[in-house]
């Protein structure tokens, strides 16, 4: 390891990643409620289910901020992401590295998982 002394940081370095990711979901999930008819429509789904996704997508973001029932929030915040990655490939016929392609939600997911695979970290309020 080159920078051992730095391994006293990875509860910070944790906590910026789940800010990151909350501040992403949070505002997508916000797009979602302030319009769904024109969301759902840009994205293929019914007014409905696009309210559902964006109830989901605020609510995972605040358990993932702010560290409550932070592995389940990230493992719903991955069934997101999963779903947007299934409907690009399969759907709308994506590449992984297009304009528009689907490393983003890729990305997404692997943050995501370091968040339930370390419990996010020791800056939680409930786990």
């Amino acid at each position: 390891m080159l920078f051992p002394a730095l391994t006293r940081f990875s509860d910070l370095g944790l906590l910026l990643l789940r800010l990151m990711v909350s501040l992403v979901f949070f505002t997508s999930g916000l797009n979602h409620l302030k319009d769904p008819v024109g969301r759902g429509k840009s994205i293929g789904m019914s007014k409905g289910f696009t309210i559902f996704l964006g109830v989901a997508e605020v609510l995972g973001s605040l358990g993932v901020a702010f560290g409550v029932l932070i592995q389940p929030a990230a493992i719903g915040l991955i069934l997101i992401m999963l779903g947007a990655i299934q409907k690009k490939i399969f759907v709308w016929h994506i590449e992984l590295w297009a304009s528009n392609g689907w490393n983003y939600e890729l990305m997404l997911v692997v943050m995501c998982v370091v968040i339930v695979l370390t419990g996010g970290g020791q800056y939680v309020l409930w786990a």
